[in-house]
């Protein structure tokens, strides 16, 4: 890490290179208080760099299109994109930037739409609201000797972009359906080693249990305790090819307490016995994926 102090177009700069994720990335962070006038590029850089404005304004070029940029405004260029910015000459501004990186900070900033075609988001708030946005970039600066502190703030901005400015789905019944079947379905999925009830995943839902059953079985064409047993069998298929462990260890794995019971339903699912399941030439589990998503695509108009 190497930090500066007053140099030629900053009064602050720490070169963090935080690029242990491939997620989200810091490579710098600075701030400058702008002489009046005072302009940078055209410039094309590496990586992509996010600028604060806190006071004063100035103008951003891309390409043919100016951008009128002032106090709690951010703007955004993307890596190999030449830009050009320059400072008012009557209320020159005060940035502070971060030099970013990360294919989810990317793709979180192409899915709000912040490109090099609309650069510039407003994060001012109203008078006596907390300024979120500030908050997380001072946090930045003040802990930017912590990489994984650094890392996470980053995170809390691209949460906060995202609340703010993210496309929200309407609440049709389709999209409602649609939530409440992949609440199920990850329910399972994280705790199908667990004693799972009906009432649970209800109670998850919000939703009455006769209700999500019927809607389940509509959305997907399967009972929720018929996806529950393929999942925990699927699972233990691949478990018996693939490791050595004991049935009654893969048993309670999937979430039976009696090896005899699951036994009995891994027979009825599979065709065999576990330990005979082990021996046969290894193929292509059948049965429903573990990692799929049995929605009907025709009814849910995905």
């Amino acid at each position: 890490m190497i930090m500066k102090e007053n140099g030629l177009g900053f009064d602050f700069c720490v070169f963090t290179d935080y690029d242990s994720s491939a997620e989200v990335r810091l490579y710098e962070l600075g701030n400058y208080v702008c002489e009046p006038g005072y302009s940078y590029g055209p410039v094309i850089r590496p990586r992509g760099i996010i600028h604060y404005v806190l006071s004063g304004k100035g103008m951003l070029r891309i390409g043919r299109k100016i951008f009128e940029i002032s106090k709690d405004q951010i703007f955004y260029i993307p890596a190999g994109v030449s830009a050009y910015y320059e400072a008012d000459k009557e209320d020159p501004w005060c940035y502070k930037w971060l030099h970013i990186g990360g294919t989810v900070f990317y793709s979180a900033l192409n899915e709000l739409g912040i490109d090099e075609t609309n650069p510039v988001v407003d994060v001012g708030v109203q008078e006596g609201e907390e300024n979120v946005f500030r908050n997380i970039v001072d946090d930045i600066f003040s802990g930017y000797e912590r990489e994984f502190y650094c890392i996470g703030k980053m995170y809390e901005l691209m949460d906060y972009l995202k609340k703010r400015y993210g496309r929200q789905d309407p609440d049709t019944p389709e999209s409602l359906q649609l939530h409440y079947v992949r609440t199920v379905i990850k329910y399972i999925q994280l705790k199908y080693a667990e004693p799972i009830h009906m009432e649970d995943i209800a109670g998850t839902c919000g939703l009455n249990r006769s209700y999500l059953t019927r809607l389940f079985h509509e959305a997907t064409g399967y009972t929720i305790k018929g996806y529950l047993l393929s999942h925990r069998m699927n699972t233990a298929q691949k478990l018996l090819k693939e490791t050595d462990y004991p049935v009654q260890y893969i048993a309670a794995a999937v979430g039976y307490s009696d090896i005899f019971v699951f036994s009995k339903a891994f027979k009825k699912y599979s065709g065999c016995a576990p330990s005979e399941f082990r021996t046969m030439i290894p193929g292509p589990v059948e049965g429903v994926k573990s990692n799929s998503f049995p929605v009907k695509a025709e009814q849910m108009h995905i």
